[in-house]
């Protein structure tokens, strides 16, 4: 996975994400031993289950699935980086629960129904509230078109890379198993990889 993010990335720095979820505590093991300093997980319940192994691997833990506000007590300890604010409502519970969390805001930049994300429109605002709210804004996040294959997202990948530059912002983070090529390509620092690292989910 390395060699096919370095052969796009140019010598940029580009982060991997090894995304666990819907696999067992084993997989969070088999990436820190393989060298991988951060898991993504979807699923609050799932992430709990895993506590000891993440504790144990000492692993960077992101939460890069939509989350519910009554979630945050539970995650408080053990999430490292928010990858996916993208509601005030959002802002509040973490900055209550965990402050100066280091977060990303999500974009919905493909406009897709069902998937979580802000607006492109909405981004500077959720950005400011989150800095006044005591929370370390790293960056944005997004993920790609569902439909139409890896070229389909680049227009979402290109505007989310866009407001990331304009925002001053330090990680774009973009791009998984099918798209990651396109990503890297509209500048992504971040890719976040399951399916490619573990094989089809169970």
């Amino acid at each position: 996975m390395r060699a096919r993010i370095h052969a796009v990335a140019a010598g940029e720095p580009v982060e991997l994400v090894a995304v666990t979820k819907g696999f067992g505590a084993d997989a969070v093991v088999a990436a820190a031993a393989a060298g991988c300093a951060a898991i993504g997980e979807n699923y609050a319940q799932e992430l709990l289950g895993k506590r000891a192994a993440v504790a144990a691997a000492a692993v960077a833990v992101h939460f890069i699935g939509r989350l519910q506000s009554n979630k945050v007590r539970l995650l408080a300890d053990i999430v490292d980086v928010w990858e996916s604010i993208d509601r005030l409502n959002l802002v509040t519970a973490v900055a209550r629960r965990a402050p100066g969390a280091r977060i990303l805001v999500q974009v919905n930049a493909a406009g897709e129904t069902g998937k979580g994300g802000c607006r492109p429109g909405e981004v500077a605002e959720l950005v400011a509230a989150a800095g006044d709210a005591g929370l370390v804004v790293e960056g944005l996040m997004t993920v790609g078109r569902t439909a139409g294959g890896p070229e389909a997202a680049r227009p979402a990948f290109r505007l989310v890379r866009a407001l990331t530059d304009d925002l001053g912002l330090a990680v774009c983070s973009m791009g998984m198993t099918a798209d990651l090529e396109v990503a890297i390509e509209e500048g992504s620092t971040r890719v976040r990889v399951g399916t490619a690292l573990f094989g089809p989910r169970r």
